[in-house]
């Protein structure tokens, strides 16, 4: 009994460092970390700064995948969905819903710490996840404060206010972190608000600039809003910050606000550094749809028509599909990927031309797509093997109204869905056509979308399974069952040298793996 007393104690003290050596060494997250991770890593919000969300990773093959297995499950007993992705840094995932933060073993899924914030009576609609960097998580408040917490224990080291949530402001996004920037935006489309990026020193705490996406609030014949609430994307060699904005306010009534409405429902390019706007394109000029912009702006670099291109590429909410010169902002492709009845054709910049027929009206409106988009805030994903741009869509319409008496604040109008689907499309960039689709089922699905250098794609469907497809096809590989609605993308690592998928549904995450051969001498996962 001895022996065995002091085999454990020696175990549990084997942990106990092993754990701790993982703790410290998250300070090892710098620049060159976030711009290139590890294959044992997924330190940011994309994965990497490209919003590709695309893994070599190859363990789990279109000829294994059918073998995946769970590793561990780990159950937050929340009512509220997992909108957000896990970051991953040594060994240890990270992962948020509102108001909560958890800390757990990547490889046991055992919780190792978790942070609760204080009551706060903003919009609890999602949270989307922490960001990391040297010693320090940051995390969106809710209530829209920015804090600095501690990896090893969850101990906040300093709070500052974002935006004020007694205005209507909220915050839901993962920061995004180049050099000693962390940039951050707020959330708040119920009332006339301003819409703005803001970088914050990473040690202090102190605001370095502000990039405004619209005037003051009050300014005569101008819109507000202009929400930055989706997390942006970073090429380093260019050194620009990518990032969408939201729709206009008043969202559903624009004769108060005449004209494109810059900056909203854009996609721009900033000056990390000194936050100088380089250039905007708009997807959706003076909208009266509630399409934000703010879906990932995809950095992808290859070929476009025979020339080598740093390209952008956007599926967004307003069902077009664009791709840009992203040293210039100039349009190389528009096109739709679905139903889309709202526009009276393309611009000589490749910007949509809104038709004013199909604006709010007493009458009411049928439009396509429906106020929630052809797709969203759920991540798609780039495979560069096959040239192929991966999305959640939803094919939908949607019923808008707008009347004086809905006034000129807030959404000032009202919109009723009518039908909607879910389908995966794969768009070939080079022509904007959809190579293969892939139902998902009637309603929507919030899941979004990762691919591998082994040919699969991972997502999820309106019934909740998880799926596995093949990328060149979109046939299904595998699919497991999850008993909840799915909210979030995958992401994949490697511990051990093995490869691990995490998914997750309702308030729960799954971690799958392979099975191991016996007696392999690797690590085992519980």
């Amino acid at each position: 009994m001895t022996s065995l007393r002091n085999t454990s104690l020696l175990t549990l003290a084997a942990a106990a460092i092993l754990a701790c050596t993982r703790l410290s060494s998250a300070q090892n997250v710098d620049a060159a970390w976030l711009t290139h991770p590890p294959a044992d890593s997924w330190p940011a919000y994309h994965g990497d700064y490209s919003g590709k969300r695309h893994s070599e990773l190859t363990e789990i093959t279109p000829q294994n995948v059918k073998d995946l297995s769970p590793a561990w499950i780990f159950q937050t007993n929340q009512s509220l969905e997992i909108k957000a992705t896990p970051i991953l840094v040594d060994g240890i995932l990270y992962f948020t819903l509102p108001d909560n933060i958890w800390a757990i073993d990547a490889r046991t899924g055992h919780q190792l710490w978790r942070y609760t914030a204080p009551p706060n009576k903003a919009f609890h609609i999602g949270q989307r996840g922490v960001s990391i960097y040297k010693g320090s998580l940051y995390y969106m408040s809710s209530d829209a404060h920015l804090l600095s917490l501690d990896p090893k224990n969850g101990k906040v080291r300093w709070d500052v206010e974002v935006a004020d949530a007694s205005k209507g402001h909220w915050a839901t996004m993962a920061p995004l972190i180049v050099g000693n920037h962390v940039l951050v935006g707020a959330s708040g489309d119920f009332d006339n608000l301003q819409g703005f990026i803001r970088s914050i020193d990473a040690e202090t705490g102190k605001t370095q600039w502000q990039w405004d996406a619209t005037p003051p609030v009050g300014t005569a014949k101008k819109a507000t809003g202009g929400s930055a609430w989706m997390t942006g994307t970073y090429d380093p060699d260019l050194n620009l910050v990518y990032w969408g904005t939201g729709n206009p306010t008043p969202v559903l009534t624009g004769a108060p606000r005449p004209g494109d409405n810059l900056y909203t429902c854009s996609i721009v390019a900033l000056n990390p550094e000194t936050g100088k706007l380089a250039w905007a394109f708009q997807p959706s000029p003076h909208d009266t749809h509630d399409w934000d912009a703010v879906e990932t702006p995809v950095l992808v670099d290859g070929d476009f028509h025979g020339q080598p291109r740093k390209m952008l590429m956007q599926a967004s909410r307003n069902g077009y599909f664009f791709v840009l010169d992203r040293a210039t902002g100039k349009s190389l492709l528009t096109t739709t990927f679905g139903p889309v009845n709202w526009s009276k054709g393309i611009d000589k910049n490749g910007q949509p031309i809104p038709n004013p027929e199909k604006e709010p009206a007493p009458d009411g409106r049928i439009i396509a797509p429906d106020e929630g988009g052809l797709t969203n805030y759920r991540s798609p994903s780039f495979d560069p093997k096959t040239g192929l741009f991966l999305v959640n869509a939803s094919p939908s319409f949607s019923i808008y109204f707008a009347k004086p008496a809905d006034g000129t604040y807030g959404w000032a109008g009202a919109d009723y869905g009518v039908w909607s689907k879910s389908v995966l499309e794969a768009i070939d960039y080079q022509t904007g056509k959809i190579r293969w689709s892939h139902e998902l089922g009637d309603g929507r699905s919030g899941a979004g979308v990762m691919t591998t250098a082994s040919g699969l794609t991972f997502t999820g469907d309106v019934a909740g399974n998880f799926l596995a497809l093949d990328t060149s096809d979109g046939k299904t590989l595998w699919h497991m069952g999850s008993g909840g609605h799915i909210s979030s993308p995958s992401i994949t690592y490697e511990l051990d040298g093995h490869q691990y998928v995490l998914t997750s549904s309702g308030g729960v995450l799954f971690a799958w793996t392979l099975p191991r051969a016996p007696h392999s001498g690797t690590h085992q996962a519980e």
